[in-house]
């Protein structure tokens, strides 16, 4: 049996498996297997990227950080059930990521607190349950927004000033055209 681990360990440890938690090889091209349940985490861990498998559920998670998750490409197992989670706004991640992963794993999960949410289901949450979520675009989102707002409005008056160029450059080639006509005729009427 000691054995068996020691071949295990290798594969597993390419990656760092978190200190609280246990990790096994599901074989190399599979990924990994990471049990980091009944641990009494408040936060989620590091993670390793090729897990496959995760075990969260029995400790002490109320949300999950928003793009927590997002590196976990390969993974094809979640458990989170029992957990303290929290429904105000920043379990809306976990909420919208879940529904794109997995309706069961999604269904299994009920809100502890606020009080009047106490129980319910956190896929039923809704909008009103939330209340007003003032802050859902961090500042740099809306540092972007108004820096493309610019950009924008800066090609618009850059075509309009174009269109209008091209429009007084029509109009001064038909006047040196006619210019140049009556120079000729002028010229040839004095020869």
């Amino acid at each position: 049996a000691v054995l068996g681990c020691a071949l295990l360990l290798p594969t597993v440890l390419g990656e760092d498996c978190p200190s609280p938690c246990s990790c096994w090889s599901l074989g190399e091209p599979w990924g990994t297997g990471v049990d980091c349940s009944s641990r009494g985490l408040r936060a989620l861990p590091a993670l390793p990227r090729l897990t496959r498998v995760l075990h969260l559920h029995n400790n002490s998670l109320a949300s999950i950080p928003a793009g927590a998750l997002d590196g976990l490409g390969h993974l094809q197992e979640l458990r989170l059930w029992d957990n303290p989670w929290h429904c105000d706004c920043h379990i809306l991640y976990l909420k919208l990521w879940l529904q794109d992963f997995s309706a069961p794993a999604l269904a299994r999960l009920r809100c502890t607190s606020p009080a009047p949410l106490r129980m319910k289901a956190l896929g039923h949450l809704t909008g009103n349950d939330l209340g007003v979520c003032t802050r859902l675009l961090p500042t740099k989102c809306l540092q972007f927004f108004w820096r493309d707002l610019i950009l924008i409005a800066g090609a618009v008056i850059t075509l309009l000033l174009v269109a209008w160029a091209l429009k007084f450059s029509k109009r001064l080639v038909c006047q040196l055209r006619l210019g140049s006509r009556r120079l000729r005729r002028s010229i040839h009427k004095t020869h």
